[in-house]
């Protein structure tokens, strides 16, 4: 592991990317900011210095140990052979806090599993809730590798559901969700698509986060809804149990 450690009292969050090379911790507020641009989309150079407000010759040092690193990539121009046009070459892992957002009592989680007479559903979601929050109370998001396991679980599952009929897709989707214990779906509205979980396995029972918390749903209906539609569809939670809701809400672009 190599440590960044530009600007120690920096007030953004570390962020952690995996390379070939190992696993990167990236601290400095311009990495953090050139990294994020990256992730929306792949840009060229004076777009990057434009959105960043850093002037060319820092955004060309910190570019120049970001390739060099393995953590971007570049192509040129098609355009201009002279310039490059960056992209994301690592796989994102996460975000951790420079502090602990709080600190919670696990005894409550088993204590919740003991009163459900040893179901081994309710085992199940001990053991994922227990590991999830220990890793949030260290400050650590773990939310894009559940996103990408998400993904794909869905591009593994979308044969067994997948029906032409989009009524019946909506369908499989609500009776996957409910024989295996992870909510109750309802389709609340179909321009814009909106999907509704009750119950939710993955974020009921967390504690009030501020922030959505389902990023494995998020992924898993991606996955399906792309493969069902034949291109890209973006999914967005809106509504979670972490942000206070009593409901996830999920939108399909």
């Amino acid at each position: 592991m190599r440590l960044m450690d530009e600007n120690q009292d920096s007030k953004y969050q570390i962020e952690l990317f995996s390379t070939p090379k190992g696993l990167y911790v990236i601290d400095s507020p311009i990495r953090i900011k050139i990294l994020s641009l990256l992730r929306e989309k792949e840009r060229k150079f004076d777009e990057i210095v434009e959105l960043s407000g850093k002037a060319k010759s820092t955004i060309s040092e910190h570019l120049k140990k970001l390739y060099d690193e393995g953590i971007i990539d570049s192509r040129p121009d098609p355009e201009d052979a002279r310039k490059k046009i960056f992209s994301i070459k690592s796989e994102y892992l996460g975000e951790l806090s420079r502090e602990k957002l709080f600190k919670e009592d696990l005894k409550q989680y088993v204590q919740t599993y003991l009163e459900s007479d040893g179901s081994p559903f309710e085992f199940f979601r001990l053991l994922f809730q227990t590991i999830r929050v220990s890793l949030i109370g260290q400050g650590l998001s773990v939310d894009p590798i559940l996103h990408d396991a998400g993904v794909q679980v869905g591009e593994t599952l979308y044969p067994s559901l997948e029906d032409p009929d989009e009524t019946k897709f909506m369908e499989n989707i609500a009776r996957f969700w409910k024989s295996h214990q992870l909510g109750r779906v309802e389709v609340k509205s179909i321009e814009p698509l909106m999907i509704n979980v009750y119950d939710c396995f993955e974020c009921k029972g967390l504690p009030f986060l501020g922030k959505t918390a389902c990023a494995f749903d998020t992924g898993l209906l991606k996955a399906l809804f792309s493969a069902h539609y034949k291109k890209p569809r973006k999914v967005t939670e809106t509504k979670c149990y972490a942000t206070g809701d009593d409901y996830c809400e999920f939108i399909i672009e």
